[in-house]
């Protein structure tokens, strides 16, 4: 290996690390407030990429009767929980405008020309149509347990995973797809070129990061958020509703996804079941910052995306094995730092 080569592995590795990085920022957020190991986070990654490329290709996008259907079951939840609590009539509009929502958004699809729209119009529509289903899924399938043990939750997860990779199927078919770059320009950096879409990667992914710790750790409103995970009666006896903090939660963690989806979908061919992998490695990278810390989980996962690119040069075969392979020693180097005290049995 050559310093140029070694250059090219860097930009790689930095480049898929940025998205490592939002993922396992996105991956600590909820579980920071909702306790909650959001495995689905890379089903966002997944759809927002395919979707992108259908609306790219002017297919039709099935994905929006999902969104339908879990409106539909939101909208029934909320109707048969208010049927427990007579007399409390408002906010019934509410209801309505996550069925219409949908429904409208479905017509847009198939009347637009899609394929002829410009891209920030196309981005656009993907996050309109993606997003919205993290605060669905919160209110459907975490939302009722949300007092359960963490296991409970992560028994949820998987099952709400395995159900959205068929479902994924069902939508986009087994075919993978790739988008058009957002630009084609590239930049000379000494020996080697940047590619602009390199660039675009890195550059959201700062300001995505930036931002998201700036609010959870400087604002007010962040830190109530964090602490409807700590004690959720002591939140809402103070103000805070933990239902809210949830939804808002998965509606940040979906925004995440689904713009990695669509940053990430000009790089590399996404199929139904690809996101699974990347959000993986993201969560290497959360497990870096030990689940707590935002800047560790941010450098861990740029260590996961450096790794995994001079690990495909010297050992492609092996390169997934040797980034999992990172837990390990990361676990047991935390469980020597720890000194928990066992409770003596009376």
């Amino acid at each position: 290996m050559n310093a140029q080569i070694a250059l090219i592995l860097g930009q790689d590795g930095i480049t898929n690390g940025a998205i490592y990085a939002l993922l396992a920022l996105s991956i600590l957020l909820v579980f920071t407030v909702t306790r909650v190991l959001f495995i689905p986070q890379g089903e966002f990654v997944a759809f927002g990429a395919l979707t992108m490329a259908a609306i790219q290709a002017g297919k039709p996008v099935l994905l929006v009767w999902l969104l339908l259907a879990f409106a539909l079951a939101e909208a029934a939840a909320d109707l048969m929980a208010r049927a427990k609590r007579p007399g409390r009539n408002r906010g019934l509009w509410r209801i309505g405008v996550k069925v219409i929502y949908p429904l409208i958004l479905a017509g847009l699809l198939y009347q637009l020309p899609l394929a002829q729209l410009p891209m920030a119009v196309q981005a656009l529509l993907t996050l309109l149509l993606v997003v919205p289903m993290g605060p669905q899924l919160y209110r459907l399938f975490y939302q009722p347990i949300a007092s359960a043990s963490t296991l409970v939750l992560l028994i949820v997860s998987i099952a709400v995973h395995l159900a959205l990779v068929g479902l994924g199927l069902l939508a986009f078919g087994a075919e993978g797809a790739r988008t058009a770059p957002f630009s084609d320009a590239s930049l000379t950096l000494g020996p080697i070129n940047v590619n602009s879409q390199a660039l675009w990667v890195v550059a959201v992914s700062a300001v995505l990061i930036v931002v998201l710790y700036q609010f959870f750790e400087r604002s007010m409103y962040g830190k109530a958020l964090r602490a409807a995970a700590f004690n959720r009666l002591g939140a809402r006896l103070m103000g805070i509703s933990p239902i809210f903090a949830g939804r808002a939660t998965f509606f940040l963690a979906a925004l995440i996804g689904t713009v990695s989806g669509i940053l990430i979908a000009p790089i590399t061919t996404m199929y139904f079941d690809s996101g699974f992998m990347v959000s993986l490695k993201g969560f290497v990278g959360a497990i870096i910052g030990g689940l707590v810390s935002y800047p560790l989980a941010a450098g861990g996962a740029i260590l996961v995306g450096l790794i995994e690119a001079f690990s495909s040069f010297y050992a492609s075969a092996y390169k997934e094995i040797i980034v999992f392979t990172l837990i390990i020693p990361v676990l047991l180097w935390r469980s020597l730092k720890s000194h928990h005290v066992e409770e003596e049995d009376e």
